[in-house]
């Protein structure tokens, strides 16, 4: 039997190694894309209303901050419009991503400058935050609501290239609609959970807190917020007792002369947990007879199973948000 040579030897492990590296680097690669919201990461879509067949396809690190930003909008009471501008520009600033660079100094969802007296560098970091200052600015441009969407933007953000905003119009419809209300069922994720989870309805009342205010859910009857809380709201207790339960009570919200149906508050309640569902652990939204439940296949918006009354109601009263934990 013929003997191999040393050198053949050595060649075969390099072959061997180099073949594992690049193993290596595809799954490193592969992990990466899963954990940033790649291509091969479990995300969200949004879809329309009225079965045109439009949709928009996007990440749940996106879905967060759209949701953010259409509930700051709605708690100022704002019209859907100014909610549309607001994600188009986000959409064209950062593509919806809380990045920490841009051009000069710009930051965040909406790129702005602590040198042009946008605010801290901080400050600007905070999608709530960042949310708020873009409508202060939307808010001062008169008759805003009738100029095209490119003009009512650039009126706000002075960027080099203006015409670029109305590219994300026809999205950014998709997504106001979807998040303030309106569009009923028609925001879903896969609602992967983050790796390491945490204390789930505290979270979610924190981050209500955060993205509406305290004032914006009162006026919707949820009293959420306080660390000592019940994991419902007192007098609309969820049916398991189990504690992993936030219910919303829901009624009209005619703040700021903006006035809004009970049930458009519902569904911006109701997909509002959907966005937030991988990053604060949620396995159950539901609301007005139906149902969004994490990890299914392609994550619908389901008849509910339960559609029998809370002890504050009916299902339909109130927006139920169960987490993992």
């Amino acid at each position: 039997m013929p003997k191999t040579s040393p050198s053949s030897r050595r060649g075969r492990i390099l072959r061997r190694g180099a073949a594992l590296l690049v193993l290596l680097a595809v799954a490193g690669y592969l992990a990466v894309q899963y954990v940033t919201g790649g291509a091969h990461a479990p995300g969200c879509a949004v879809v329309s209303a009225t079965g045109d067949g439009a949709r928009y396809e996007f990440t749940p690190e996106q879905a967060v901050n759209a949701a953010t930003i259409a509930a700051v909008g709605t708690g100022r009471g704002l019209p859907e419009r100014a909610v549309t501008i607001a994600l188009a520009t986000a959409l064209q600033e950062s593509a919806l991503r809380n990045i920490e660079h841009g051009d000069r100094d710009s930051l965040g969802l909406f790129q702005q400058r602590p040198s042009q007296g946008w605010g801290t560098q901080k400050q600007i970091m905070d999608p709530t935050y960042a949310a708020g200052a873009f409508y202060e600015h939307l808010a001062k441009v008169p008759d805003y609501t009738r100029l095209p969407l490119t003009e009512a933007a650039q009126r706000v953000q002075r960027s080099g290239f203006p015409e670029a905003y109305a590219k994300h119009e026809p999205d950014a419809r998709l997504l106001a609609a979807a998040l303030t209300g309106r569009a009923a069922a028609t925001l879903t994720c896969d609602g992967r959970p983050d790796a390491t989870p945490t204390a789930g309805t505290d979270r979610v009342r924190a981050a209500l807190v955060r993205d509406f205010g305290h004032d914006a859910l009162q006026a919707a009857a949820a009293e959420v917020g306080a660390g000592t809380a019940s994991p419902t709201p007192s007098g609309a207790r969820g049916a398991s007792g189990d504690g992993r339960t936030v219910v919303l009570p829901v009624t009209a919200d005619g703040r700021a002369g903006e006035k809004r149906a009970a049930g458009e508050r519902g569904w911006q309640l109701a997909h509002w947990a959907v966005a937030n569902a991988s990053r604060l652990d949620i396995e159950r939204v539901a609301y007005a007879g139906r149902e969004w439940t994490a990890g299914h296949t392609d994550s619908r918006w389901r008849t509910s199973g339960a559609r029998g009354a809370t002890e504050s109601g009916s299902a339909a009263d109130a927006v139920r948000i169960t987490t993992t934990r």
